[in-house]
Protein backbone atom coordinates (compact mmCIF):
# COMPACT_ATOMS: atom_id res chain seq x y z
CA UNK A 1 0.00 0.00 0.00
CA UNK A 2 1.49 3.50 -0.95
CA UNK A 3 1.28 6.18 1.04
CA UNK A 4 0.14 10.07 0.15
CA UNK A 5 2.89 12.21 0.79
CA UNK A 6 1.31 13.58 3.98
CA UNK A 7 0.77 9.99 5.57
CA UNK A 8 4.92 9.33 5.12
CA UNK A 9 5.91 12.48 7.00
CA UNK A 10 3.46 12.23 9.69
CA UNK A 11 4.77 7.92 10.16
CA UNK A 12 8.28 10.26 10.27
CA UNK A 13 7.32 12.22 13.34
CA UNK A 14 4.55 10.03 15.44
CA UNK A 15 6.49 6.44 14.59
CA UNK A 16 9.96 7.28 14.67
CA UNK A 17 10.54 10.11 16.15
CA UNK A 18 7.48 10.35 18.83
CA UNK A 19 7.38 6.28 19.69
CA UNK A 20 10.92 5.67 19.14
CA UNK A 21 10.54 3.30 16.15
CA UNK A 22 14.18 3.03 14.18
CA UNK A 23 12.92 0.44 12.05
CA UNK A 24 10.43 2.62 10.65
CA UNK A 25 13.39 4.87 8.96
CA UNK A 26 14.34 2.16 6.14
CA UNK A 27 10.79 2.01 5.19
CA UNK A 28 10.35 5.91 5.08
CA UNK A 29 14.00 7.51 4.45
CA UNK A 30 15.46 7.26 0.99
CA UNK A 31 19.22 5.31 0.34
CA UNK A 32 20.13 8.82 -0.34
CA UNK A 33 18.49 10.76 1.79
CA UNK A 34 20.12 14.50 2.52
CA UNK A 35 19.59 16.06 5.89
CA UNK A 36 20.09 19.75 5.98
CA UNK A 37 19.60 21.21 9.48
CA UNK A 38 21.41 24.34 11.45
CA UNK A 39 23.23 21.57 13.75
CA UNK A 40 24.18 18.76 11.10
CA UNK A 41 28.06 19.28 9.81
CA UNK A 42 29.09 17.83 6.48
CA UNK A 43 27.34 15.22 4.58
CA UNK A 44 24.12 13.51 6.57
CA UNK A 45 23.03 11.53 4.16
CA UNK A 46 21.14 7.79 4.30
CA UNK A 47 18.11 6.01 6.80
CA UNK A 48 21.24 5.04 8.95
CA UNK A 49 22.68 8.46 9.80
CA UNK A 50 18.92 9.96 10.28
CA UNK A 51 18.59 7.11 12.76
CA UNK A 52 21.73 8.37 14.92
CA UNK A 53 20.15 11.79 14.72
CA UNK A 54 17.01 10.54 16.31
CA UNK A 55 19.39 8.13 18.94
CA UNK A 56 21.45 11.78 19.83
CA UNK A 57 18.79 13.98 20.33
CA UNK A 58 16.26 11.10 22.25
CA UNK A 59 19.62 10.74 24.65
CA UNK A 60 19.87 14.14 25.12
CA UNK A 61 16.40 14.25 25.90
CA UNK A 62 14.74 10.66 26.22
CA UNK A 63 11.16 12.58 26.43
CA UNK A 64 11.29 14.40 23.25
CA UNK A 65 8.41 14.72 21.43
CA UNK A 66 7.39 16.61 18.05
CA UNK A 67 3.60 18.18 17.89
CA UNK A 68 3.22 18.86 14.45
CA UNK A 69 1.30 22.38 13.97
CA UNK A 70 0.29 22.04 10.34
CA UNK A 71 1.16 20.34 7.54
CA UNK A 72 1.18 21.41 3.44
CA UNK A 73 1.85 19.54 0.46
CA UNK A 74 2.54 20.49 -2.76
CA UNK A 75 4.17 19.05 -5.79
CA UNK A 76 5.99 16.55 -4.21
CA UNK A 77 7.22 18.76 -0.93
CA UNK A 78 5.50 18.38 2.68
CA UNK A 79 6.01 21.24 4.79
CA UNK A 80 5.71 20.75 8.62
CA UNK A 81 5.33 23.45 11.27
CA UNK A 82 6.49 21.49 14.64
CA UNK A 83 6.49 21.94 18.26
CA UNK A 84 9.57 20.14 19.92
CA UNK A 85 9.68 19.90 23.47
CA UNK A 86 12.09 17.68 25.86
CA UNK A 87 13.78 17.43 29.02
CA UNK A 88 17.73 18.09 28.77
CA UNK A 89 18.74 14.67 30.41
CA UNK A 90 22.24 13.60 28.43
CA UNK A 91 25.00 16.30 27.18
CA UNK A 92 23.86 17.74 24.21
CA UNK A 93 26.16 19.82 21.93
CA UNK A 94 28.94 19.56 24.59
CA UNK A 95 26.29 21.04 27.31
CA UNK A 96 25.73 18.42 30.37
CA UNK A 97 22.82 17.63 31.18
CA UNK A 98 20.92 19.73 33.31
CA UNK A 99 17.52 18.89 33.63
CA UNK A 100 15.63 21.57 32.09
CA UNK A 101 12.88 21.65 29.81
CA UNK A 102 12.92 23.05 26.28
CA UNK A 103 10.62 24.03 24.01
CA UNK A 104 10.81 24.92 20.63
CA UNK A 105 9.09 25.82 17.23
CA UNK A 106 10.56 24.87 13.55
CA UNK A 107 9.40 24.12 10.16
CA UNK A 108 10.77 21.28 8.33
CA UNK A 109 10.35 20.85 3.85
CA UNK A 110 10.64 17.37 3.00
CA UNK A 111 11.02 16.31 -0.30
CA UNK A 112 9.05 12.77 -1.39
CA UNK A 113 9.92 10.46 -4.08
CA UNK A 114 8.87 7.40 -4.83
CA UNK A 115 7.67 6.83 -1.56
CA UNK A 116 10.47 7.99 0.10
CA UNK A 117 11.53 11.17 1.56
CA UNK A 118 14.70 12.10 -0.98
CA UNK A 119 15.34 15.55 1.31
CA UNK A 120 14.70 17.36 4.79
CA UNK A 121 15.51 20.81 5.11
CA UNK A 122 15.11 21.58 8.87
CA UNK A 123 14.82 25.63 10.00
CA UNK A 124 14.65 26.48 14.04
CA UNK A 125 16.27 28.25 16.54
CA UNK A 126 19.49 26.55 17.34
CA UNK A 127 20.87 29.39 19.24
CA UNK A 128 17.28 30.02 21.32
CA UNK A 129 17.60 26.21 21.97
CA UNK A 130 20.86 26.70 23.82
CA UNK A 131 19.76 29.38 25.62
CA UNK A 132 17.00 27.38 26.98
CA UNK A 133 19.98 25.12 28.45
CA UNK A 134 21.48 28.17 30.13
CA UNK A 135 25.41 28.05 28.73
CA UNK A 136 25.99 29.23 25.00
CA UNK A 137 29.72 29.37 25.83
CA UNK A 138 29.44 25.65 26.03
CA UNK A 139 28.14 24.73 23.07
CA UNK A 140 31.48 24.39 21.03
CA UNK A 141 30.33 22.04 18.21
CA UNK A 142 27.94 24.43 17.10
CA UNK A 143 29.56 27.70 14.90
CA UNK A 144 28.21 30.81 15.70
CA UNK A 145 27.46 31.75 11.99
CA UNK A 146 25.22 28.70 12.04
CA UNK A 147 23.80 29.66 15.33
CA UNK A 148 23.04 33.11 14.76
CA UNK A 149 21.74 32.00 10.95
CA UNK A 150 19.47 30.24 12.35
CA UNK A 151 18.14 31.90 14.91
CA UNK A 152 17.36 34.99 12.43
CA UNK A 153 16.59 33.30 9.63
CA UNK A 154 17.19 33.41 6.03
CA UNK A 155 15.31 34.29 2.56
CA UNK A 156 14.77 30.64 1.75
CA UNK A 157 12.95 29.52 5.13
CA UNK A 158 13.50 31.50 7.87
CA UNK A 159 11.66 34.18 9.97
CA UNK A 160 12.27 36.59 7.72
CA UNK A 161 9.28 35.40 5.89
CA UNK A 162 7.18 35.80 8.61
CA UNK A 163 7.97 32.62 10.79
CA UNK A 164 6.74 28.94 10.59
CA UNK A 165 3.24 29.76 9.86
CA UNK A 166 4.07 32.78 7.04
CA UNK A 167 6.06 30.30 5.38
CA UNK A 168 3.62 27.42 5.00
CA UNK A 169 1.01 30.13 4.29
CA UNK A 170 3.71 31.19 1.39
CA UNK A 171 4.99 27.71 0.41
CA UNK A 172 2.93 26.86 -2.61
CA UNK A 173 4.75 30.38 -3.93
CA UNK A 174 8.26 28.49 -3.30
CA UNK A 175 8.04 25.58 -4.93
Amino acid sequence: MLLDDKAIVRRLYEEVWNKRRLEVVEELISPSHGLNDPIVFGSQMGPELYKRRVVELTTSFPDLRFTIEDMITEKGKVGVSWIISGTHQGEFMDIPAIGSKISMEGITIHHITNGKILDSHARWDALGLVRQLGNVSSAKCLPISRLIGSAVGDRTYGRSLGGPNALLRNFGRMV
